[in-house]
């Protein structure tokens, strides 16, 4: 199975302060997601479309535990992020709100804009732009299953019918 989507492009230490701002968390997330980034890209909320991936580097997600990075991430459409490392609580938070979470080592590799097929099945990212190809990892279907109901809740919500 493949994931195809625009690259928004981030490097190192893009912690949950980034992400989600501290000021804006009482707001609605529809609201908040405007702010999405804005720390160190203000155009992120107006240039980031449905499907595109969120692709950074080293420590992804570090800091708070909260909920509303991943989720202003989603709100804008992000459905797949991709990172060398991920901080663990922002890695699950991601999963459970049904974002596909990948880590790949050759993240540095793959540049803002570029289009990207992501193959979580055999563990593979595909930059359309370079012609080059990247490992990842390989995502289990138990972890696949909450992807694909939109998250944890939803999953156990069918499972439990």
């Amino acid at each position: 199975m493949k994931i195809e989507g625009r690259v928004l492009k981030y490097g190192d230490n893009i912690n949950t302060d980034i992400i989600s701002p501290p000021a804006y968390m009482e707001l609605p997330i529809k609201e908040a997601a405007k702010y999405t980034m804005s720390p160190i890209d203000t155009n992120f909320s107006t240039i980031c479309k449905l499907d595109d991936i969120f692709v950074a580097e080293n420590n992804l997600g570090s800091g708070s535990s909260r909920e509303t990075a991943p989720l202003m991430l989603k709100e804008l459409g992000i459905k797949v992020v991709i990172a060398k490392s991920f901080a663990r609580i922002f890695y699950r938070n991601c999963i459970n709100l049904g974002i596909l979470a990948i880590q790949c080592n050759e993240t540095e590799k793959i540049e803002m804009f570029d289009n990207i097929e992501v193959d979580y099945i055999n563990g593979r990212i595909v930059n359309v732009n370079k012609n080059e190809q990247y490992t990842c990892e390989k995502i289990p279907e138990h972890i696949m299953e909450f992807i694909k109901k939109d998250g944890l809740i939803n999953y156990l919500k069918e499972s439990l019918k």
